[in-house]
């Protein structure tokens, strides 16, 4: 199963702002969309901040399987499979015959993720400080770099973007 990252940030790093995106992006949330959703046998990961900042009508994320980390064992969600650690996500993504498994955010989940992953797809928002919420640290230098496509602004995208997938080397 394949294992892999997505996620917008600004050239600092930030993800997010008070529990949302801090920026408008059609194009990446097409992107997003597409890429997570795959065949229809993909899972994503998330924290629960994460799935608390998605909006109703799209929770559960249509077309994937929904595992959520939690640190309340008691926490549940119509839609989502709950998980407590690292390896108990991975087995469920395993056990729903997930062909790829994307982790989605937040910044904690992010981190603990970030040696089980082949793959980071990135998309640099061209802009700074725009957030409260850091993705975590890493060493680009384990890392090669291949830039997919670069946005200008436009009605639909607020800021410019560079869209760019990172392989562990």
């Amino acid at each position: 199963m394949k294992m892999a990252m997505i996620v917008a940030m600004d050239e600092g790093g930030f993800i997010g702002r008070e529990d949302r995106l801090p920026w408008r992006l059609a194009s990446d949330m097409a992107r997003f969309k597409r890429l997570t959703e795959g065949a229809g046998s993909n899972s994503v990961i998330m924290g629960r901040k994460t799935w608390d900042s998605l909006p109703d009508s799209f929770r559960p994320l249509p077309e994937r399987v929904n595992i959520v980390m939690s640190r309340d064992t008691g926490w549940l969600a119509e839609g989502a499979e709950t998980a407590l650690y690292v390896g108990r996500a991975i087995e469920l993504a395993f056990a729903e015959g997930s062909e790829e498994c994307w982790v989605i955010g937040g910044a904690q989940v992010y981190e603990m993720f970030l040696d089980r992953v082949g793959e980071i797809h990135v998309t640099t928002v061209h802009t700074n400080d725009s957030g409260d919420v850091k993705f975590p640290g890493w060493d680009r230098s384990e890392w090669s770099e291949e830039v997919i496509e670069s946005l200008d602004s436009d009605d639909e995208n607020e800021c410019p973007s560079t869209y760019s997938v990172w392989t562990r080397s």
